[in-house]
């Protein structure tokens, strides 16, 4: 039982990482350097609404980086497991913005799911939001650097 448990933990980090970590690919030009595209968006494109209130992105050049980077360093956080719970709650609140970017009528560039419409948010958001939350609730697993870190912490 243990190990179905610790194959569905993984599987779980997998699914959710993967389409965080190939809208974060799309976001870079090379090392670290972004997208022009990308900065561009944040600065024009994107405007959430929310609570029926238009809302622009304050240092959209900033938010870019900020944004790519967490696509890309916390999929990779939650595929080995290292610090699980965190890495979800990061892609939970992106899930987040998607949903917002979504529910405002603007396509969020990178998922290809990502189409405005009404059955976006069962067919995308909520199951990553679902899978997120699991992740939180229950953690890592056993095939996770998590739980070498705990055990090493446990046996001083």
């Amino acid at each position: 039982m243990i190990i179905i448990q610790a194959l569905a933990s993984l599987a779980l980090r997998v699914a959710l990482a993967l389409p965080f970590w190939q809208a974060g690919l799309t976001r870079w030009e090379g090392f670290l350097r972004i997208r022009p595209d990308t900065v561009a968006f944040y600065a024009d494109t994107y405007r959430p609404v929310l609570f029926g209130t238009t809302h622009a992105i304050p240092y959209a050049d900033t938010a870019a980086v900020i944004l790519g980077s967490a696509e890309i360093l916390l999929p990779a956080a939650l595929v080995i497991g290292f610090a699980t719970r965190l890495s979800a709650l990061g892609l939970l609140i992106m899930t987040g913005i998607v949903f917002a970017a979504n529910f405002s009528g603007i396509p969020f560039p990178g998922y290809d799911a990502a189409v405005p419409g009404p059955d976006f948010w069962q067919t995308t958001t909520l199951p990553w939001g679902a899978m997120a939350l699991a992740l939180i609730a229950y953690g890592a697993g056993l095939f996770s650097f998590d739980r070498l870190i705990w055990e090493s912490v446990r046996g001083r």
